[in-house]
């Protein structure tokens, strides 16, 4: 009977051997290999859709740019370190103390100029009229690692994992006009403006990484920063269990809509969570802040163009619509900022109100100068179901 069975298995295997040659071939995706001392970028441009650039463990002094969809760049973890190349004359790689921007006023002063040239591109004023100038390379920007469409065309299931990327003068991982970008696993330090950064960008997942010690904002996300323009319908884009440390702003959402921020940590940055909008139509909102950990941002950050001075704000929302904050916990920002406090509505700089913005369900403590602060004048906000023990005005807890 056993034998019987066993060439029964036989019979069947070798029948389904003579089917699988028969079918037609599907190609197969490969796994690109870089080493020490390799070139990432040739191999990246060497990979087809589908393929992975798998990159071993080392320090790679280049700036790497994606264009291919569906193309994953993956490292073996923080092992794998991307940093800048070195200037001629061996002078030292752009942004190599980037990390110490938060705190001197003039570090942060160029941050703040840094963060309206994303990808190099600057705007200069000719007759009234905003000349721009493109930088050729991402390493010309001042970025790490960029994953960047067109503008008729969005790059498509691009995925950056499992490496570290630091020092650059701008953004460590930056993405511009993608479609589910995923970055994930990585670890974004001491980078002059942002850790991980997007614009013009839809259905991305921001999931598992660690951002610490960048000029401006750990986590990035806009519609666009090079005009003024109505908020960006990100379709359903989520960051979530991001570790975010010693940043000036933990994340920023500016400007956009359908929008996901949950679950991560955010700790030890001026502010932890700003959500941005202004007097553009559609207007920002339409978002969730939910579930997330906001713990003692009380770094202390000198006002810049953009902002007054920071300390101690929990999660901000400043000019935005119908965005719902629920279940975080917020304990222990505390300072006396225009922003400061446990969860903060703060009217608009631009004198935009928010409006049907709900604050439900959040825990909060031990936030100066309260754990909630309204200072919008628009009756539409609520605040319902929180706990906690001081509001200004009084009567929100």
């Amino acid at each position: 009977m056993k034998r019987c069975h066993i060439a029964y298995l036989a019979c069947t295997a070798a029948l389904a051997g003579t089917a699988l040659s028969a079918a037609p071939a599907v190609a197969a995706h490969s796994t690109l290999v870089v080493r020490p001392g390799e070139s990432i970028q040739k191999a990246v441009d060497a990979a087809k859709a589908g393929d992975t650039v798998l990159v071993l463990a080392g320090t790679y002094h280049e700036s790497v740019t994606i264009r291919t969809p569906y193309v994953t760049l993956r490292g073996v973890g923080s092992r794998t370190v991307i940093e800048p190349a070195a200037k001629k004359g061996g002078k030292k790689p752009a942004g190599a103390s980037a990390g110490k921007t938060v705190k001197k006023a003039s570090k942060a002063s160029k941050a703040s100029k840094a963060s309206k040239k994303a990808t190099g591109k600057v705007a200069k004023k000719t007759s009234g009229k905003p000349v721009k100038k493109v930088a050729k390379s991402c390493a010309e920007g001042g970025n790490g690692i960029c994953v960047l469409g067109t503008k008729t065309k969005d790059v498509v299931g691009v995925t950056v994992a499992d490496l570290k990327v630091t020092k650059f003068s701008r953004t460590g991982v930056f993405g511009m006009a993608t479609d589910g970008l995923t970055v994930r696993g990585v670890e974004a330090a001491d980078n002059g403006v942002w850790g991980i950064a997007e614009e013009r960008s839809v259905r991305s997942l921001l999931r598992d990484n660690y951002a610490h010690g960048n000029g401006d904002a750990g986590v990035f996300l806009a519609n666009t920063i090079q005009e003024e323009a109505g908020a960006y319908d990100a379709k359903q884009t989520l960051v979530a269990h991001n570790l975010l440390e010693g940043n000036r702003i933990g994340v920023t959402v500016r400007r956009l809509r359908n929008l996901t921020v949950g679950r991560n940590y955010v700790s030890g940055n001026c502010a932890g969570v700003f959500v941005v909008g202004d007097e553009n139509k559609p207007k920002a909102g339409h978002l969730d802040v939910t579930a997330n950990r906001v713990v003692a941002n009380n770094r202390s950050c000198p006002k810049t163009e953009r902002l007054p001075a920071l300390k101690g704000s929990g999660i901000v929302l400043t000019g935005t619509e119908q965005t719902r904050v629920s279940r975080n916990w917020v304990t222990g920002n505390s300072g006396k900022s225009p922003m400061s406090g446990g969860i903060v509505l703060f009217k608009s700089f631009v004198g935009v109100a928010g409006t049907g913005n709900r604050v439900d369900r959040n825990v909060l403590s031990d936030n100066s100068p309260a754990d909630l602060v309204n200072t919008e004048t628009s009756r539409t906000n609520a605040f319902e179901r929180n706990s906690c023990r001081a509001s200004k005005p009084a009567g929100l807890c």
